[in-house]
């Protein structure tokens, strides 16, 4: 893990004045099939075949061979994907440690290489839409992006992540299904709502958590570990 130092910003949705955040620590790199795999036999009541159906969809896992075996085709140092929240939560308390809030992982994920905040660098945001471009980059291993600011790798450039309170912008529901969610959330008019234009990139990140219920798993969805 590295620390991340206190300090605030304006995220893109959700505060017209800044957001304070506290000292903590993150996971380096996202959690991946071998983390997963020793989880599973460690903790047998989130491996496929018995995990509670409420805890997680019918695509939990769906792509490893058995309740303690990935596929083949897998690699030990990618991340980990097709995890629920329920599974995720579950994986970092089993740590001692949680998921990240969505303020904290924004707060390290607008820094490249050499800026804390690099959401109006046009490579930095050009890299990040890029990469939303591009097909099963999640089968690619950890580290394989760039180290940013504060030491850490591959909020950009391997699988979307999970964030403890994912849902928690913009809606004034649980999910997608919500009746008082904003119309306007899945089109690219919601952007009209940003505190910065020019962060695209980042509004597709909200837009997207948005859409997820917490059993939900995909194959372009992953984790790491806060404390």
């Amino acid at each position: 893990m590295e620390t991340i130092k206190k300090g605030s910003f304006i995220p893109l949705y959700g505060a017209v004045e800044a957001v304070k955040i506290n000292t903590f620590e993150m996971d380096v790199y996202p959690v991946t099939n071998a983390d997963y795999l020793e989880f599973v036999k460690k903790y047998p009541k989130w491996q496929k075949s018995v995990v509670i159906k409420l805890f997680a969809d019918k695509n939990y896992l769906n792509e490893w061979v058995s309740d303690t075996i990935y596929n083949v085709s897998f690699k030990p140092n990618s991340p980990v994907t097709n995890i629920s929240w329920y599974a995720a939560k579950a994986y970092c308390e089993c740590q001692n440690k949680r998921l990240p809030t969505i303020d904290e992982w924004e707060y390290v994920a607008m820094a490249n290489e050499s800026q804390i905040d690099a959401r109006k660098v046009k490579s930095y945001n050009d890299y990040i839409l890029s990469w939303y471009e591009k097909p099963k980059t999640n089968v690619n291993e950890i580290g394989s992006t760039y180290k940013n600011y504060w030491g850490i790798y591959d909020l950009h450039g391997l699988v979307w992540e999970w964030t403890a309170d994912f849902n928690s912008i913009m809606l004034g529901g649980e999910s997608r299904g919500d009746g008082g969610q904003d119309s306007n959330l899945f089109c690219g008019s919601a952007s009209i709502g940003a505190s910065d234009l020019m962060n695209y990139a980042a509004f597709m990140r909200y837009a997207m958590r948005n859409s997820l219920k917490a059993n939900n798993t995909s194959k372009n969805l992953g984790f790491r570990c806060v404390k």
